[in-house]
């Protein structure tokens, strides 16, 4: 099955050019590797003044999470077709940037997050964003898992 871009907007929250990953590389049931071209896209919706801070990759980092579940929420039945609940980046720490924009990376970003913990309610995960020679950001994200129907309480 091609996990390409078609199949990560069926199965993420994030639609048209807000949907910034590409493809998926590879996965399995503690990480997920995704490669993405849309940094240098001059309508990149989180452009300001007509850059794409780094920062900004926390952001295909949260969006590699949410790929993350919904491929292994279809991990049980063998295919990754699953479609898991909206979850909600409750924090990031550990934050670290090497470079100051994305929009200047020639290369592809490679973006990679590995799941540490998770009860079914919260998740951790450590995420790094890279090209293709060194590391541009790193961090530690939580998600509150299902978030429409707990924070409805």
């Amino acid at each position: 099955m091609l996990l390409n871009r078609a199949w990560i907007e069926e199965h993420i929250p994030h639609q048209g050019r807000m949907c910034l990953l590409d493809e998926v590389i590879e996965w399995d049931l503690r990480q997920v590797r995704c490669r993405s071209a849309t940094h240098r896209a001059a309508d990149n919706p989180l452009r300001s003044h007509n850059r794409l801070s780094a920062a900004c990759g926390i952001e295909y980092a949260a969006q590699a999470m949410a790929l993350h579940g919904a491929l292994t929420a279809g991990a049980t039945s063998g295919t990754p077709a699953g479609s898991p609940a909206v979850g909600f980046l409750t924090s990031v720490r550990d934050v670290r940037l090497w470079v100051l924009r994305l929009d200047d990376i020639e290369s592809d970003l490679i973006c990679e997050v590995t799941l540490d913990a998770g009860d079914g309610v919260t998740a951790l995960y450590e995420f790094m964003v890279r090209d293709s020679r060194r590391k541009l950001l790193s961090g530690r994200a939580a998600v509150l898992l299902d978030a429409n129907r707990r924070l409805r309480k």
